[in-house]
């Protein structure tokens, strides 16, 4: 019998067919299945408890559930296996690189919320001129975002009683929760903060010497890089964004309103011009789908459009992106 050579997630035009014929009908042949072995290799049919020569067809939410519950098994067997891997090599690294001429690893790997936090006091305690930080939206709620708050509020401020700076990049949507800037009042010493409608991933740039950044999605994951070329090109990023961004803290200064369209939406006008949906650009912007709807809603209304394709093109017609930044 000829085997199929693919997924389930990419079954073969036959077996779609056979698969909505026995669901249609309550089941099939065993001589018909044959034309697509993949629907028994994947358990979407199984023979009759009394006749084995006629198959039937498992429902597919039950079928979905199945392979899903399956999925979500090899997602975390791998999971496990990075951290195997990470636990086996963070020795090794720390062992030393062939380029650093030292004891200290141009690139470390870190894994878990309490090490990675712990990575990054320890090089904050060496600091004493700079940290420079992006922050997004992505990290800043749940129990792992508590912990890390705590973490940094301790040693944000040792660094700035031994007289460095701190200049932090985050999100504008960001500006009116009260755990963010709440913690920069509660900081003393010199700490300013500049806001952007998008920002990066999250970076920490310590001293122009040491950086932190994510390995993970999730965040379980974090990457130490002392390597100068790699700190350069960071902190030069970094000025460059900030010479873009609009204060936040200590003093804060409102952007302007171009024709009746806020700022937000204007950053939301020029994500609806590229093309992306309404999800997307929530998640760019930091916020939730239903609060980009609204604003979505009343950029519409503001410009007198009637649909999503005549937004467009009154948003390019309006001017409004033509005055960003």
């Amino acid at each position: 019998m000829t085997r199929c050579e693919h997924g389930v997630e990419d079954l073969c035009p036959p077996g779609v067919k056979l698969y909505e014929r026995a669901l249609r009908t309550g089941h099939i042949s065993a001589e018909d299945a044959a034309e697509a072995p993949c629907l028994t290799d994947f358990g979407l049919l199984h023979p009759a408890l009394d006749d084995l020569d006629r198959l039937e067809p498992v429902p597919p939410a039950a079928a979905l559930h199945r392979l899903l519950r399956s999925s979500a098994a090899r997602i975390a067997d791998e999971r496990r296996r990075e951290e195997r891997l990470t636990e086996q090599f963070e020795p090794l690294l720390r062992a030393g690189d062939p380029g650093t001429g030292g004891d200290t690893p141009t690139l470390r790997l870190h894994s878990g919320t309490k090490p990675i936090n712990q990575a990054i006091t320890d090089a904050m305690a060496e600091a004493s001129r700079e940290v420079l930080c992006v922050q997004s939206h992505t990290g800043l709620t749940g129990p792992r975002a508590r912990i890390a708050a705590a973490a940094a509020r301790d040693r944000d401020q040792a660094i700035l009683d031994r007289g460095a700076r701190i200049r932090a990049l985050y999100q504008h949507t960001l500006r009116h929760v009260p755990a963010v800037y709440g913690g920069f009042e509660r900081l003393r010493g010199d700490i300013e903060v500049r806001g952007l409608d998008e920002t990066p991933d999250r970076l920490i740039v310590i001293d122009h010497a040491v950086a932190f950044l994510p390995a993970a999605a999730d965040g379980s994951l974090a990457l130490e890089a002392r390597h100068p070329a790699l700190i350069k090109y960071f902190a030069t990023t970094f000025d460059r964004l900030w010479q873009l961004a609009t204060p936040l803290y200590p003093t804060l200064e409102h952007r302007p309103t171009v024709n009746g369209i806020t700022p937000r939406q204007q950053a939301i006008a020029a994500l609806l011009v590229e093309g992306h949906t309404d999800a997307v650009i929530a998640e760019r912007l930091g916020m939730n789908i239903r609060t980009a709807r609204v604003h979505i809603a009343k950029l519409a209304t503001t410009l007198g459009s009637e649909s999503r394709a005549q937004l467009g093109y009154l948003i390019g017609r309006s001017g409004i992106l033509d005055q960003e930044g």
